[in-house]
């Protein structure tokens, strides 16, 4: 039976790779594979909201936005349908080139790196880069930001701007955080595009944007690199829209049209030159980095949820009705909630009231989450104990609090070392959440990496590999105190 059994495996594999094979080889034809099926398949982030692709208010199944309008209008003349395909932000271009779809829409700039990387149709929107600044700030350049904290978006044109111009750069995974966190003081300025800016930012109260602008640049559609006959069709389309005025009317729509769209026909575009970048040793120093922040993170917040779950269990096992009560809705609001929500609402919801910096709001909201965890692994350790523990306590003369003191809590804590391990561990890769607060940490310096990079593996294996250095020795440590503290010393016991 296992011979078959093995021969089936093999031959599901090789019919796998042979459609991956296949597929691959497919991506030269996207053009003809768009006419057969009658559909243009585009990526984009829904996310990214208002006025790029978003949700229609009035039928939420329907996606809306003048990025829909103009590739609706491409896939018309190309004599096809247009579908969204939604995708991450971050991700749209190496999903591109997978073949997860066919052409890449939303917000894309044209940049040296994506010159070299994908084909780049001709441009729709000549957008501008403009500087945000708090009210009343002294800052009027970049040149005046030097060694200040700016923020912008990953992967943007404004993102290599600012690398080149000596600032300490803020990431953000949002378009409208960045903004948040220049309002409460958290950073100096802001450089994003026109778009977002006018709706994101300049309206802000207590936030300026300077009238001049940085840069200039062009939002275009992508396509992968085998695929010139797809290019010329979409180029061909866009031409056409913008001979018949259809492209004009539709940024009117969304009142995007501005003097800068006559230069569409002109190649406006200032990038910075494309640097070629290798996982060398400054890499690796800058992984060191974000380990170093990780564990220092994971260190701080555990240390903080396990008083906060001894005092929660303390209060479920032998307080009274009140505190029961009170340690159970704690429990529950934190363990039924997710971690990111409760990130987001300590670092940008109480902003306005109490501004946080990034890493005291990671701490505080990793250790409060935990902490609701650990309670329950230590109730469950006190009530293991034996009723006869109590008896002998209060036979010897001690009082509740000496009891729980001295008898009850060590031996609840050598019961729970195994699963407070796995706490440790597990908060250790949950730190990776702390990024979407501005925290560069071991996953988000992966991702940089991998962006910087142009491929996910060596930079996944690499975070992996810190991930495992930082815990391994945690898992022996551990294991080693279990060992010393338990009664049954045995190896093989433990």
């Amino acid at each position: 039976m296992a011979r078959p059994r093995a021969l089936a495996l093999v031959a599901v594999v090789a019919l796998a790779l042979a459609g991956l094979s296949c597929g691959r080889r497919g991506h030269g034809g996207t053009w003809k594979a768009i006419q057969a099926r009658g559909e243009l398949v585009w990526g984009a982030d829904v996310s990214g909201g208002e006025p790029y692709v978003f949700e229609d208010p009035a039928d939420p199944s329907h996606y809306i936005g003048f990025e829909v309008d103009i590739m609706d209008a491409v896939a018309r003349r190309l004599g096809v349908k247009a579908r969204v395909a939604q995708y991450a932000w971050s991700n749209l271009v190496p999903s591109l080139e997978r073949g997860d779809f066919d052409v890449v829409t939303n917000g894309l700039e044209n940049t040296a790196e994506r010159q070299d990387r994908i084909l780049l149709s001709r441009p729709y929107y000549v957008y501008a880069e403009l500087l945000a600044v708090r009210a009343g700030s002294p800052y009027r350049s970049l040149d005046d930001l030097r060694g200040r904290r700016v923020g912008t978006l990953n992967q943007t044109y404004a993102h290599d701007l600012l690398r080149e111009a000596g600032v300490e750069v803020v990431l953000y995974e949002g378009d409208k955080e960045p903004y948040l966190d220049l309002a409460a003081g958290r950073i100096d300025a802001v450089l994003l595009d026109d778009i977002i800016a006018n709706r994101s930012g300049c309206g802000v109260a207590g936030i300026t944007c300077l009238p001049d602008d940085v840069a200039r640049g062009t939002y275009v559609i992508g396509i992968r690199k085998a695929d010139p006959a797809l290019k010329a069709a979409i180029d061909a389309a866009l031409d056409a829209m913008i001979a018949d005025g259809e492209l004009e009317r539709i940024l009117r729509t969304w009142k995007l049209w501005n003097p800068r769209q006559a230069d569409l026909d002109v190649q406006v575009t200032q990038t910075p030159s494309v640097r070629a970048r290798s996982f060398d040793g400054n890499q690796w120093r800058l992984f060191l980095d974000a380990a170093v922040v990780t564990l220092l993170l994971s260190i701080a917040a555990f240390a903080l949820a396990v008083p906060v779950g001894l005092l929660l269990a303390t209060m479920r096992v032998y307080g009274g009705p009140v505190s029961r009560g009170a340690a159970r809705v704690y429990i529950e609001l934190f363990r039924g909630t997710p971690v990111l929500l409760q990130l987001y609402v300590l670092y940008y919801g109480l902003a306005p009231y109490y501004s946080l910096g990034p890493v005291q709001a990671a701490i505080l909201g990793l250790g409060l989450n935990y902490g609701a965890y650990e309670a329950e692994v230590y109730r469950g350790a006190l009530l293991a104990i034996p009723r006869g523990q109590t008896e002998a306590a209060k036979a010897l003369g001690l009082g509740p609090w000496l009891s729980l003191r001295h008898v009850l809590l060590p031996q609840a804590l050598r019961l729970a070392l195994p699963p407070m391990t796995n706490d440790f561990v597990s908060l250790l890769k949950d730190s990776s959440l702390v990024s979407s607060i501005t925290v560069i940490e071991l996953t988000k310096r992966m991702t940089i990496a991998a962006v910087d990079l142009r491929g996910w593996l060596v930079p996944g294996l690499a975070c992996a590999g810190f991930y495992l250095v930082l815990s391994l020795p945690l898992s022996e440590l551990a294991r080693r105190l279990e060992r010393r503290l338990a009664h049954d010393r045995r190896p093989h016991a433990l």
